[in-house]
Formats: structure tokens, sequence, C-alpha cells
């Protein structure tokens, strides 16, 4: 009987610069990694490249004037509202600064005590101590200050409302900062919006359009289409950035579909197996820690092969061993369970003995795996290559 189950290998590569052949690149790596670690191939393998990469091989960058330029043209308003930021140096710091570029003044709105992807302006805890309502106050910085002090990041070490007000004022550019979780709030200040929420973006677009802005710009419509040769993403504009230099941005790649198209065509050829590719970007996971839900980008897997469609669809064999074969133990159980796995349903949905499996898509559940092996720091493994992750207690 089989005694491993699902492997994943962070691939090392080489560092990716801009029109490098990256298909060829990745797949030269993987094919490498198989020679020097001793694995083979095999049908429903899973090469997973990480989205930097991709932007980055195929030059997909924009400087904060492009952002400034855009955001000026489109907004037709020198002071502007800019509400519900995530609170990242990386992400949205550099956005800000593109954003405080094209404007004279900004009311900057963050929603607390954390912002959506759960990074933390203060310990919640503090609400119940302080009689603040979050769902009702509106605090602007002095207040804020009063009540909460001067609270920093517990992993950054960053107090967030002072660093972007000095992003903003850095640039030449007024700022106010104002705390509220309802997107209506900022209306009081200004009927100019750039709603920069990632997940929630278009009910809070339809909101602030229903309850009379002028104007709205979600981060999907900055910079979805080139500014002076600038790079630029059609469907997410600005969402899934990240910033490359002082004054610039890697926007999340275009193409992707055609990348992972070209990447499994080339690794059939060269191995005879057919394998299954995906770009991923952030993880789908909770950190029970720092409580960052980790998920910045607009999704987790911007292309994948037809093979990662869908969910899992799986039976919980410690559901069956309690339930359906309570009776059992040994060789007959585990008999009885494979039996089992062999019969099941293509749809397994309403069926008790699935309860407890994970409900998510493939490519989120695959892409969580991908973050957590290919890290985000020094590792020098932008490339993830799975085996054995469709594989079941059943096959031997």
């Amino acid at each position: 009987m089989r005694s491993v189950g699902t492997i994943s290998r962070g691939i090392r590569t080489p560092v990716i610069r801009e029109g490098d052949d990256l298909v060829t690149l990745v797949a030269d790596s993987v094919i490498t990694a198989s020679q020097t670690d001793n694995f083979t191939f095999n049908d429903k393998d899973i090469v997973c490249v990480t989205e930097s990469i991709v932007a980055r091989a195929y030059g997909n960058y924009a400087s904060t004037d492009a952002i400034a330029k855009d955001v000026a043209a489109k907004l037709g308003s020198d002071t502007v509202g800019v509400i519900f930021p995530i609170l990242s140096r990386n992400r949205f710091a550099i956005c800000l600064r593109g954003i405080a570029q094209g404007v004279k003044k900004i009311y900057l709105m963050l929603s607390y005590p954390s912002d959506e992807v759960g990074n933390h302006l203060f310990d919640e805890d503090l609400l119940d101590e302080t009689g603040v309502n979050p769902w009702s106050d509106v605090l602007d910085e002095k207040k804020y200050r009063e009540l909460f002090g001067y609270p920093v990041h517990p992993f950054t070490g960053i107090d967030y409302v002072a660093y972007y007000l000095d992003v903003i004022r850095e640039c030449g550019c007024e700022g106010e900062v104002i705390l509220a979780n309802h997107c209506e709030s900022i209306l009081d200040y200004t009927k100019y919006v750039i709603n920069c929420d990632i997940h929630t973006r278009e009910r809070t677009k339809r909101r602030l359009l229903k309850a009379g802005a002028e104007k709205v710009l979600s981060m999907t419509d900055i910079l979805n289409a080139p500014v002076d040769g600038s790079g630029y993403n059609e469907q997410y504009g600005l969402l899934g950035s990240n910033k490359a230099t002082e004054d610039s941005v890697k926007l999340f790649p275009r193409d992707c579909q055609t990348f992972v198209d070209a990447l499994q065509k080339q690794l059939i050829e060269r191995t005879g197996k057919h394998i299954e590719v995906m770009i991923y970007g952030d993880g789908a996971f909770k950190d029970p820690v720092g409580k960052i839900w980790e998920l910045a980008d607009p999704v987790v897997a911007p292309a994948c092969t037809a093979g990662l469609m869908g969910t899992p669809n799986e039976l919980k064999l410690k559901y069956l061993a309690d339930n359906d074969f309570a009776g059992l133990s040994g060789q007959e159980l585990a008999d009885a369970i494979k039996n089992s796995i062999h019969a099941k349903d293509g749809d397994l949905k309403g069926n008790m003995a699935s309860e407890g499996t994970t409900p998510r898509q493939l490519t989120d559940l695959i892409g969580s795996l991908c973050d957590l092996t290919s890290g985000s720091g020094d590792k020098g493994t932008p490339v993830v290559f799975i085996q054995g992750y469709f594989d079941n207690y059943a096959q031997d």
C-alpha cells in the first residue's frame, strides 16, 4: 500500500527578468528538478507559477505618474475620498502615492478596527473598553487618537494612520483621515470617491452611486488601459498590484490563460504526461495570531488549465469509519472504505458522507498550498510542483 499522498515541492528557478521566455524557463526548471531530485512525472501532476514572475516576465509595470494621470483624467475633481484601502506598505502605499500625485486633497477613510483582509489598526477588544460602535460611529483623527492612542501593527510596527498621511503629504497633497465602516459616510466630505476595497468593491460602488456620489472609481477602473505606454490590467486595474520601486508598481498579470495553455502544451510534449498548470497569487487562509486573511489579490488563481476547474468531490473517511462501518476494523474496514470511494457518485453535494470536506474551488485550495510552499521572501521557489493531489485512499 502507498504510504505517501500529496507532495508539494518548491522549484527553484533563475531570477526572472522582463523579456524572459517564461514558458520554457519554467518547463526547464521543473524538468531539471525531476532529474536532480529523482522524481518522475504522472498524469494530473500540477505545475503552479506565481503571478509575480508572470507579470515581471511580460513587463506589466506602471509608474505613479501613470496612476496620477489616469486618476486626474477619470475623476474630474481635485478633492477625492479614498475609502477602505487595505493596510499594506507593499500593496497599497505606492498606489496611494500615485493617487495623491493626481489630486489636491484626499479624505482617507479607513475601516476599523481592521481592513477587509484582517490587518488591524488596533485590538478590537478596545471597542468594548471605549464604548465605540464600529457600525455607527464615525471618528476623525483627533477622536481616534483620544480613544486609541498610537497603536502599531503587531507584525510591521507601523502606525498606518500616520504612515498613510505621510505618504499623501509627501506628494504635496492635503490629507485628512476618517474612520468609518459605512461607505456612504464619505459623502459628507466629498462626492468624488475611489473605493479601494477588493472583494466587496462592486457592492460598495453601487451603494455610493445610489447614495448620491457624483463619480466613483474602483481600483479596477484605474490603469485598466495603458497610460502613455504603461502596463495595465483590463480586468483588475490596480487590484493585485505590488510595489516594484519607490515610484512604480507591478500590476497583476495579463494574458494568463495564454500562458498556462502554452506551458501545459510544452510540458505534455516534453514529459509525455498530461500536466495541469495554474497561476497563483495570494492564498485564501486566515492567520490565527495576526488575524490576517491574506487574500489581497482579486482572485487566488487568475488562470488555470481545464483539469483544475471545479470543487473537490471527496468522501470524509472519518465519517465512514465512525458511521457506515463502525463495526469494522483492520483490513475489513480498509476494504469497505476503498469500495465506497470506488463507488462514489460524480457529485456528492448533499451527501452526509462528504460532510466536513472543504467546499472551495480547487484553484483556491491549490493556490493556498502553493502560497505556503513558495513563501513570499527569499526561498527562490516561484514555481510549485504538486503530485498526488487528486489521488485518494483507494489508489495503491
